[in-house]
This record gives structure tokens, C-alpha cells and sequence, in this order.
């Protein structure tokens, strides 16, 4: 029909044959097992992982924690996407809107080298403002949604959730938490 305008179809860059690197999002605290699970299969993959230096009372410990939290990178083609996603705590791959869209490898460099610097750094995932539609990713109320109300310091948010009627406030740690797109 002239005129009639058509959803466009979302982009899948995945490639039959040459490998690409994409994005995939893990279960809270789960990005070492994922690894290993990936290592398994023969998926090639990257974890970027920083060094940070806990100190407690009675002595000190190095720790390798992720660069970003709940999330790895694979390197597939198109007939390893399922293999991926069957893995245990892979909550799936990361999509721009409904788009699979695959990461430049000067990225992926990019990140080697800010991991392999042994410097402390931190990844701040997009700041967040009041109103915007969020969703706890660690914890007992993982894959709750609601939308940030209050903003309390820089490292706790306040979270109305809206169920059966009732508005919930609660206090959330920022990195217990992702933006998400409001549903519909």
C-alpha cells in the first residue's frame, strides 16, 4: 500500500561466518562463572576486570572484580548465538532498542587497556535523573522495576514500585540497579 509506513525490522549484525563481539548481560555477581562456562564451550570471551585493594582489620586483600558490573563480551558467529544464551546465568545479550548491534574490536582493544593499566578505575553506567524507569539487577528483588523518585547521594537511590495498588519506597544501592525503557 503506498503511503503505509512499516516497523522497521531490527538490525542483527550477527555474521555466519565472521566473528563479532557482542555484549552479553549476567546475573548479579555471576560474571566469573559465566566466564568459565563460556571457556567450556570453546566461546571465545572477555571479562575486564579491574584490581582493587580491600583493607581490613586484620589484613589486606587484592581483589579482581569486573570493570562492569553484569556484564561480558563474546566473540560468535551467528550459529553460537543460542549456545550463549544457554548458558547458565546469561540473562541475555545487550540490544540498542531492538537492535543486535555488534562491538568495533577498537572498543574491546580499548578496554584491555584500561584493564591491563593495574590504575584503579571505575565504570559508571549512564547517570541516572529522577523519573527515569529502572530495574534492580542483584539482590532478592532482581528484575524489579520502578522509577527513581529521589536520587540520595551518589550511592543510594529511592525506587517507587508499583504493584497491585501500592506504591513501594525503598533505598537501592546505585549499583544494584540498570536503566531500562519505561514499559508500555
Amino acid at each position: 500500500m503506498p503511503g503505509a509506513t512499516h516497523a522497521q525490522e531490527p538490525v542483527n549484525q550477527l555474521h555466519p561466518t565472521e566473528a563479532r563481539w557482542f555484549a552479553v548481560r549476567t546475573n548479579y555477581k555471576r560474571e566469573k562463572l559465566v566466564k568459565r562456562l563460556l571457556d567450556l564451550k570453546g566461546i571465545e570471551n572477555y571479562l575486564p576486570l579491574r584490581e582493587v585493594t580491600r583493607r581490613y582489620t586484620r589484613k589486606i586483600r587484592v581483589l579482581q572484580l569486573p570493570l562492569i558490573s553484569c556484564y561480558i563480551f563474546v566473540k560468535i558467529v551467528r550459529k553460537q548465538y543460542v549456545p550463549v544464551l544457554e548458558v547458565p546465568e546469561v540473562l541475555g545479550f545487550i540490544k540498542m532498542r531492538r537492535d543486535l548491534l555488534a562491538i568495533p574490536e577498537e572498543e574491546i582493544e580499548l578496554l584491555r587497556r584500561i584493564a591491563g593499566e593495574g590504575i584503579e578505575v571505575e565504570a559508571d553506567p549512564a547517570q541516572y535523573r529522577e523519573g527515569d524507569w529502572v530495574e534492580i539487577i542483584g539482590g532478592n528483588l532482581t528484575g524489579l522495576q520502578g522509577r527513581l523518585v529521589e536520587i540520595d547521594g551518589n550511592k543510594e537511590f529511592v525506587i517507587e514500585l508499583e504493584h497491585i495498588g501500592y506504591s513501594l519506597r525503598m533505598r537501592v544501592p546505585a549499583k544494584l540497579l540498570r536503566k531500562v525503557r519505561m514499559p508500555a
